[in-house]
């Protein structure tokens, strides 16, 4: 969208909004589909889980990668079936197996022998898939961190699952959220290969390999492009796993460039020689993002104009809502304008009400030429 676009639907909106088109969501998940070939997608809906995304990819055709009852339950309203969805929170509560269950979901993860020891109970109706552990310290958020067993720890953890009567169905990995390395994935794929020529010999019939999400976008810096970054992970694939059924579980790829944020100044003020933009969403609204996700967001000004440094701060009374502490910005004034595109992927997701200030509503957009846009409910 350009910004006059964006002038257009402000002025039936408001501020805060953050416009999804339709058109963006369905170009990032039908590219990702076409890039990975052969993969089943399983949308992160942890990455934004309103209605109108899943609503929409579920019509494409997508999969999805589900962790809480509260997701369960989003996907449930949007008509999904539960044949369609995984499970994969590897710390779950028994009522967290039930809920699941009761909708139909029968694929779960763990990634220790305590999570092992509750799906005992279940063990004729589930199948798991074990996490393991991929360390990278280069992604902008390391998802290896929290959860997964160590590589050389794993096949342990399978026989022991194995001996429990469990079915495993295969081994899932995460190789970092924003993950600019492809050669991640062939090291996650390496263990596996390993693993699974073991669990043949042993007996164990694996049918599936989860290669998780982490498919890195662009925000303030180009990223590789999108075929050249998956051929090499579609290569050891068609190698090494052609028999396999693969899954993957992008999410930050198809909702991040979906979203365009459109947000005013609503006050500023001279402080300490540098000028103050105080915007009417902040760190505690989408811009949780940039604190939880570390991300930063490509940003348009409709003024030029000699620029000064600046500080963006966000409209709640609470001092750690500052956006930017040091940006070079021209001279704005009350009203001014500002949009931050790439606001799909964990900024409303993770956005509260804190001090009485409203989350930023969503406006789903839609037109073959986005300069013309059909506005549908929100």
């Amino acid at each position: 969208m350009d910004f006059t676009t964006i002038q257009n639907l402000v002025a039936i909106y408001g501020t805060p909004t953050l416009f999804l088109s339709e058109n963006r969501l369905r170009e990032s998940y039908r590219s990702l589909k076409t890039a990975l070939h052969g993969v089943t997608l399983h949308y992160a809906v942890k990455s934004n889980a309103a209605p109108q995304i899943v609503s929409i990819l579920s019509n494409e055709g997508s999969f999805f990668d589900i962790c809480s009852n509260g997701e369960i339950d989003v996907v449930k309203e949007c008509a999904v079936a539960p044949q369609r969805c995984i499970h994969t929170h590897p710390i779950k509560r028994d009522s967290d197996i039930t809920y699941a269950l009761n909708y139909g979901v029968t694929t779960f993860v763990a990634d220790n022998e305590h999570e092992l020891n509750k799906f005992i109970p279940y063990r004729e109706k589930v199948r798991l898939l074990i996490r393991m552990s991929i360390q990278n310290p280069g992604c902008l958020v390391n998802l290896s961190h929290k959860f997964g067993v160590a590589p050389e720890k794993t096949w342990a953890l399978i026989r022991k699952a194995h001996k429990l009567g469990l079915t495993v169905a295969g081994i899932s990995f995460h190789t970092g959220s924003q993950n600019e390395n492809a050669l991640k994935y062939i090291e996650a794929l390496e263990y596996c290969r390993d693993i699974y020529r073991k669990a043949a010999l042993y007996g164990i019939n694996f049918d599936t390999i989860d290669i998780g999400g982490g498919f890195p976008i662009s925000y303030l810096t180009p990223v590789i492009p999108l075929v050249q970054f998956c051929q090499p992970i579609n290569e050891y694939l068609d190698r090494f796993f052609s028999k396999y059924h693969i899954i993957a579980e992008p999410g930050r790829f198809i909702s991040g460039p979906s979203v365009t944020l459109a947000t005013r100044i609503m006050g500023k003020s001279l402080r300490n020689g540098l000028w103050w933009y105080y915007l009417d969403d902040g760190m505690y609204g989408s811009f949780s993002g940039k604190m939880y996700d570390h991300a930063d967001y490509p940003m348009w000004v409709e003024r030029g104009g000699q620029r000064h440094s600046s500080v963006l701060a966000g409209p709640t009374c609470d001092s750690i809502d500052i956006i930017y502490n040091d940006i070079s910005l021209p001279r704005l004034e009350i009203g001014d304008l500002l949009i931050f595109k790439s606001m799909g992927a964990y900024t409303s997701a993770s956005a509260s009400n804190f001090n009485g200030f409203p989350q930023a509503k969503i406006v789903l957009i839609n037109s073959q030429n986005e300069s013309k846009p059909v506005i549908r409910n929100s």
